[in-house]
């Protein structure tokens, strides 16, 4: 059917063409076996040897020989490589590195400490102990010097604390931003010298460690 738009003639498109892959379900899974619809393939045999070129009639008899699937590793090449392999096997240690990988991952944390100018030696001490704590977890630290007051007028005291607490921390830490004044606060970020993922591997090995010793200790006994 033609409609007419003054000079333009356009062709009306069949209901049934415009939601044609509605709900297809995509994957992105490799073709494998009978999917594989090129002419010839470059083979890889299934204990890694390289075959060569081959017809895809011969490599798919080929993996049937060994009872294992035919996998197509790198489709974008010119012939197309495929591989002689268990897939299932393939798809789970796939699947098993992801769930790997997602474990090992590591999320920084920024923890925030607040402190006043007129802080007493106790508390600062405190206070540098739970920074010290996360920054050997791996963790940042912002800290936030608060003012009240008349402390306002008076924002070099606070400048001078934090400046002694980066002292003070300089050998697990290293000041990603320098104290700034924010309206009543004065804020620093500390960052860890050692990455998280360091942090967390030898927490794992010091407790395992421990483990290890109250163990000994107690077949000893």
């Amino acid at each position: 059917m033609l409609i007419l738009h003054g000079a333009v003639t356009e062709r009306e498109v069949p209901k049934q063409n415009v939601n044609r892959f509605r709900g297809a379900k995509i994957t992105t899974d490799p073709r494998i076996n009978d999917r594989i619809r090129t002419p010839q393939i470059r083979l890889i045999g299934y204990t890694g040897e390289q075959v060569g070129v081959v017809d895809i009639e011969v490599a798919l008899q080929m993996a049937d020989e060994v009872g294992l699937d035919l996998v197509e590793i790198a489709p974008e090449a010119n012939p197309p490589v495929c591989k002689i392999m268990d897939f299932g096997k393939y798809k789970y240690e796939i699947a098993q590195k992801a769930r790997e990988a997602r474990q090992n991952q590591t999320h920084i944390v920024v923890k925030e400490v607040r402190m006043r100018p007129k802080i007493e030696t106790h508390d600062y001490e405190t206070k540098r102990n739970h920074i010290e704590k996360f920054l050997k977890g791996g963790d940042k630290v912002k800290v936030t010097m608060q003012f009240r007051g008349r402390e306002q007028t008076r924002p070099e005291l606070g400048y001078k604390i934090l400046q002694r607490l980066a002292e003070d921390v300089a050998e697990i830490a290293f000041v990603e931003f320098a104290p700034k004044q924010e309206g009543r606060n004065m804020t620093m970020v500390l960052g860890p010298t050692k990455r998280k993922t360091e942090a967390v591997a030898e927490a794992k090995a010091a407790r395992k460690a421990k483990a290890e010793a109250a163990a000994a200790a107690t077949e000893t006994e």
